[in-house]
């Protein structure tokens, strides 16, 4: 294991931990702003004001840095925990909410928007120098570095959430090859969270991203979605919405299908590139847009990716084909190829829904975030009596969560009678 140095600390802290308080007040309005439409949260806030459950616990959590996370910072914090924060991507950090939140909020932050990898692991590291009891994790990145290299700090780890598709994929791997070291909760499973956060946040995140990065129509176009999980069930649904052909990209025939009957083409990698206007990767997976594919691309084509980590498109192959590579606008590049052809990468292949936007809408980051908020005072209620493993997001605390968005939105639900309860339950009645 390799602890960072003092020295290494004090450049952490200086270089990569914001203190620019002119940042930090319009920091405040932002995280405020959102706050408006986090009803659960506030619910949250309100109660564990007073009743404390994380108390006393230290948590470090490597989370996009945005204004709603900021809203999950303050609640975690109001409920008693010492909570230190890192960024979970490079290019997800917005500035401006990692200086209010040290400057305004008193949460260390260590984050700042594109970092090279060695700084990114490096504010991966200063979190975890605090021997957190808690992990909150995006991606897993904040996982798998304790595990890799500081493997004695799990000891003092009660237990962890994780937030995203991808990250629950890393600790299930982990949990099968026995290396996982303490339990882990899958936010990502819950159904307030996959159902929503995934899909509807997804989908109009990443559009979001798209378009004001480039600033081009979608009406008319070719627009590919590769992977129909649930977050490229939401990006097809609302490129249809705004009126592109939508062509689906998938290896599972079950998925491929439902695409199908939800109206969409269905083709494969090769075949869509030919055609696509805009690509978007969403699967989580390596290469998907690879050499085999990246060759047939046709001039103009817009290519980005809304999964976790920026290796779903081959970019090392695709600037190997390119004689000439520049930036031409924000967070778009282009790739010259020798034959003419122009191909143009938005974010460096990273998150395009926060790295050239803002992330997912407040309302679903309300729910996804309560999950999260919940699941670790959960955890901590549970110390002792968990064993290393993936765990659920306990079914009433995600009903709990369903039920007050419900609420904040003044929607009442019918209720069960005992005669249907009774009769849900039993196999005597028939016809």
């Amino acid at each position: 294991m390799r602890k960072i140095r003092k020295g290494e600390i004090i450049m952490v802290r200086e270089c990569l931990r914001l203190t620019d308080e002119d940042l930090s007040s319009i920091g405040q309005q932002r995280v405020e702003w959102a706050w408006r439409k986090m009803p659960v949260l506030q619910r949250i806030n309100e109660k564990w004001e007073k009743t404390l459950p994380l108390k006393g616990i230290k948590i470090a959590a490597c989370l996009h840095i945005s204004a709603k996370t900021a809203n999950l910072a303050r609640v975690l914090k109001a409920g008693g925990a010492d909570l230190v924060l890192c960024a979970s991507n490079p290019l997800s950090t917005q500035d401006d909410i990692a200086a209010a939140l040290n400057v305004v909020y008193g949460v260390p932050t260590f984050a700042r928007r594109g970092v090279d990898n060695d700084s990114y692991y490096m504010q991966i590291n200063a979190a975890l120098d605090t021997e957190p009891h808690l992990t909150i994790d995006d991606g897993a990145d904040l996982i798998t570095t304790l595990h890799k290299e500081r493997p004695e700090q799990a000891k003092l780890v009660i237990g962890g959430t994780e937030e995203t598709t991808t990250g629950v994929v890393r600790l299930r791997a982990m949990a099968r090859d026995g290396a996982l070291k303490y339990p882990l909760v899958a936010v990502n499973d819950a159904l307030t969270k996959h159902l929503f956060d995934n899909r509807y946040g997804t989908g109009q995140s990443a559009l979001d991203g798209i378009l004001r990065a480039t600033n081009y129509l979608i009406a008319g176009s070719t627009f590919v979605v590769v992977g129909y999980g649930w977050c490229g069930r939401g990006l097809a649904a609302r490129a249809r919405g705004l009126g592109a052909r939508v062509v689906v990209v998938e290896v599972d025939p079950f998925k491929a299908l439902e695409a199908l009957m939800d109206g969409h083409e269905v083709t494969n990698m090769t075949e869509a590139a030919k055609r696509a206007d805009f690509i978007v990767t969403v699967t989580g997976d390596i290469h998907v847009l690879g050499e085999q594919h990246i060759p047939f691309l046709k001039d103009g084509v817009i290519v980005a990716n809304a999964g976790h980590f920026n290796v779903e498109i081959d970019i090392p192959f695709l600037a190997s084909l390119a004689h000439k590579r520049q930036t031409v606008k924000g967070d778009v590049e282009e790739f010259t190829l020798e034959d003419g052809r122009r191909i143009y990468l938005l974010a460096d292949g990273r998150l395009v829904n926060l790295a050239c936007g803002e992330g997912h809408p407040v309302e679903v980051m309300d729910l996804s975030f309560a999950n999260q908020a919940l699941s670790a005072a959960w955890l901590v209620s549970q110390r002792g009596k968990l064993e290393a493993g993936v765990y659920q997001v306990p079914r009433e605390i995600d009903e709990r969560v369903a039920r007050l968005k419900l609420a904040a939105y003044e929607v009442e639900i019918e209720e069960l009678t005992e005669e249907q309860r009774a009769y849900l339950a039993s196999w005597e009645i028939g016809t």
